[in-house]
């Protein structure tokens, strides 16, 4: 796979937006206002450090992205959490196993001493799966947390691995 990751440019967010529009309309992997725009959505996937935000791309085409912030402020913030959308076409690649990794990388030397999801949705199984092959464990699920469209109110896995 010809997929290169690194950290974000400014120059990578007219690609990055359109992806996290259409898995954030599609309103079944995340919590995020479905109306959520452009201005919303690059404050949220452009943090500060000690987070940061990494792409992958391939021909200079962005698949996807990962982003790594403190999941707490203060006492808390030696955990990292983490998010990840990969482009619907470039699904099924290991677009999304590469970011993993990459991430789990940058939240360690960034100095984090773990990784917390706080609301992977349980019906997105492949991302649960993927999740549990690289060392998380789901800690807790909140029943009903999440109104899918199509499934319903199902729960939302809070996952944790350590670094």
């Amino acid at each position: 796979m010809g997929v290169e990751i690194r950290p974000i440019t400014k120059a990578d967010w007219p690609a990055l937006w359109p992806i996290i529009e259409t898995v954030t309309r599609a309103g079944e992997t995340y919590t995020y206002p479905l109306d959520m725009d452009d201005a919303q959505a690059r404050a949220m996937w452009t943090p500060p450090p000690p987070g940061g935000t990494l792409v992958a791309v391939e021909n200079g085409q962005v698949l996807g992205a990962a982003k790594i912030i403190p999941n707490q402020q203060g006492n808390g913030a030696h955990v990292a959490n983490g998010s990840f959308m990969v482009a619907p076409e470039a699904r099924g690649r290991g677009v999304a196993r590469s970011l993993a990794e990459a991430a789990l990388a940058f939240a360690r030397d960034a100095g984090f001493r773990s990784m917390q999801f706080n609301a992977v949705v349980e019906t997105n199984t492949v991302a649960v799966a993927l999740w549990k092959k690289l060392g998380f464990e789901i800690v807790g699920t909140i029943p009903k947390a999440f109104d899918h469209p199509t499934h319903g109110l199902v729960g939302l896995h809070i996952m944790h691995r350590r670094l």
